[in-house]
């Protein structure tokens, strides 16, 4: 539980000052710029995508921790350099509360005498009516666009009531009045408000909450899910209708993020375009490499659609369209290991188990390739491990709003917990050989192969959503060449 400190600080973003380059305007110009102006209609202001849905996490939040102040704030733009920022993308868990983009917002759940709550949106006002909207290069709505304001705000979002930012400070400092409710942060967002309330252990309750909340999806978000992986499998086409006359990973990162921010909100994650050798780098980014012909492109990437909803989804194509006989090989093993871990998920399956499955799968094939001298039982041993020398990491992880979605969950409820119903999870196997390890035979050096898919855990067992997104070896070929093939690709 924690308490509001002695001082209030301002929790709001901070209006920035001119920038070096401004000049000062003078009172006859900002007297000229606050008049002949027509009353604002009201755009925007039709009930959010899915707002009963988020309507019910909130009460839900509330119902978990009745008389208390539950304060999710969303965040704030960040400094890329000097004073230009970071495209905003909200929080996670004030999104799936909300549903809302703005940045600097705040949701306060707000207890009721009669044992009820109140779910209260701290949020800015609109401010054509004062010289901010086009002085102020952060907040000012001739710089940035209109906000929906507090009364666009309610009726977008739901939410019982809209406060201006700058009545928060007084909720949360010593003016707040006669309020002894117990207040509970999400902390790391807004560092304003993470001071002006003290931290403590009810802090970490909530955002564990949180986390926990989002493990099971409901129909809507699997919905959002669906139309992320579309987007995801149109970009993927996209990338292979480049490989033609494409000649560096960034140029495959390029086309990809083109289908993203033009069917999305964004990418959900750094792509990885990993080409050749630098497919064997788990999480390679820097995307500078060549796309010669003959090798494979290794592709690790999602569309965040705009409800933030990611896909996560990787291929491994080859660049000249048909596999070589090493690589196929190689292939065909992360292939059937995929298969195992699919067929491993299932509710009251522990969630290690698709990774029990695949690692089986990958481990007997490595010793039938001569790869593994030890025998796959004794390389499968909790104390040996040989086989991750080869995969190094597990296949699952949950996906949602975040790429790593429920990260924050503890660990007998996700990674030593059982599937569920409604979980959505990666299958991702992979085997990577370094290009000097000497362990590999010549042929196989420089290999990085994962295939990996995005499921919901359904009553008897679960649904590939990326299904319709070839992975078998000779659909990847066709998929390529029938591509290559459309008058689109001439």
């Amino acid at each position: 539980m924690t308490t509001a400190n002695d001082a209030a600080p301002d929790t709001s973003a901070k209006t920035e000052a001119p920038a070096s380059h401004d000049t000062t305007p003078p009172p006859a110009l900002l007297d000229f710029m606050l008049q002949g102006w027509a009353p604002r209609g009201k755009e925007g202001w039709e009930p959010v995508k899915h707002a009963a849905a988020h309507k019910a996490r909130r009460d839900a939040l509330a119902y978990r921790f009745p008389g208390e102040r539950l304060v999710i704030p969303t965040g704030h733009e960040q400094v890329r350099a000097n004073d230009t920022h970071f495209r905003f993308r909200p929080g996670s868990d004030f999104f799936w509360l909300t549903g809302c983009h703005e940045a600097d917002n705040v949701l306060v759940v707000e207890p009721q005498a009669d044992g009820g709550h109140q779910t209260v949106l701290f949020c800015e006002p609109n401010n054509r009516d004062s010289a901010a909207f086009f002085t102020d290069r952060k907040k000012g709505e001739l710089w940035v666009g209109a906000r929906l304001g507090l009364e666009g705000s309610k009726a977008r979002f739901g939410v019982d009531e809209c406060r201006p930012l700058a009545e928060l400070p007084a909720l949360l400092g010593p003016q707040a009045g006669t309020s002894t409710a117990p207040t509970r942060v999400l902390r790391g967002f807004a560092p304003a408000v993470d001071a002006a309330v003290s931290a403590g252990e009810g802090d970490a309750e909530l955002t564990t909450w949180l986390s926990e909340a989002r493990l099971i999806k409901d129909p809507t978000e699997v919905e959002e899910l669906r139309v992320s992986i579309d987007a995801t499998k149109r970009g993927f086409e996209d990338v292979i209708l480049a490989l033609r006359t494409a000649p560096t990973e960034r140029w495959v990162e390029g086309v990809f993020g083109l289908r993203a921010r033009v069917e999305g909100n964004d990418v959900g994650y750094g792509t990885i375009a990993a080409c050749g050798s630098h497919a064997c780098v788990l999480h390679w980014t820097r995307n500078d490499g060549a796309l010669p012909p003959g090798e494979l492109l290794l592709l690790d990437a999602g569309v965040e659609g705009h409800s933030l909803y990611t896909a996560d989804i990787t291929r491994t194509l080859p660049v000249s369209g048909t596999y070589t006989p090493p690589q196929r090989r190689i292939y065909e093993l992360v292939w059937r290991a995929q298969r195992a871990a699919l067929a491993a998920v299932r509710p009251g399956a522990d969630f290690l188990e698709p990774n029990r499955a695949a690692m089986k799968v990958l481990t007997e094939g490595l010793y039938a390739l001569g790869i593994l001298k030890a025998s796959p039982e004794e390389a499968l041993r909790e104390d040996r491990q040989l086989y991750k020398r080869w995969t190094l990491h597990n296949v699952s992880h949950m996906l949602g709003i975040d790429v790593h979605d429920c990260a924050k969950a503890r660990q007998e409820s996700y990674k030593f917990g059982k599937l569920e119903a409604g979980m959505v999870l990666t299958i991702e196997p992979g085997l990577y050989f370094q290009p000097d390890d000497l362990t590999v035979d010549e042929e196989y050096r420089g290999i990085g192969i994962r295939i990996e898919d995005d499921v919901v855990v359904t009553a008897d067992g679960c649904e590939n959503l990326s299904a319709h997104i070839p992975t078998e070896a000779d659909e990847v070929e066709a998929w390529i060449a029938r591509i290559w093939a459309a008058p689109t690709a001439q």
